[in-house]
């Protein structure tokens, strides 16, 4: 496989301006700030959770309570885990940005739209692209 990679040769170079690719890795840090500070919020939640069910007896609320609580907690132990593979998204698309192949589909390796990339900064695939793995399910 190492061997078909070289023969393909380098990846293809954005179609983007240093402007654009300005706006763009603008935009993803700040969204990578958001989620760093929420990943933080998370940690804390759930801290205050965990000790919060330390510190309870086994008779100071109802079983459904500790029910709906350990409910919670899974929850947000999801919402952590969903924010930090974003987050590793949102570091591979500057990866990307510094390399210059931000913004051309890994699929089809055409430009991906301005318009996608706006919506969703971090992708690494066209409409085109996706629609085609959407109806290949």
């Amino acid at each position: 496989m190492r061997a078909n990679k070289e023969a393909m040769g380098p990846p293809p170079q954005t179609t983007l301006s240093d402007e654009e690719l300005a706006h763009f890795r603008a935009l993803i840090r700040t969204k990578r700030d958001d989620a760093i500070a929420e990943i933080r919020n998370l940690t804390h939640q759930i801290e205050d959770s965990r000790d919060s069910a330390e510190n309870d007896s086994a008779y100071s609320f109802h079983m459904a309570d500790a029910g709906t609580d350990a409910m919670e907690r899974e929850k947000l132990y999801l919402m952590l885990a969903r924010l930090r593979k974003f987050v590793g998204y949102l570091d591979r698309a500057l990866e990307r940005i510094e390399n210059k192949t931000y913004g051309i589909c890994k699929v089809t390796g055409h430009p991906i739209a301005k318009e996608r990339l706006e919506a969703v900064p971090h992708t690494e695939i066209s409409i085109e692209a996706k629609l085609n793995q959407q109806r290949g399910r």
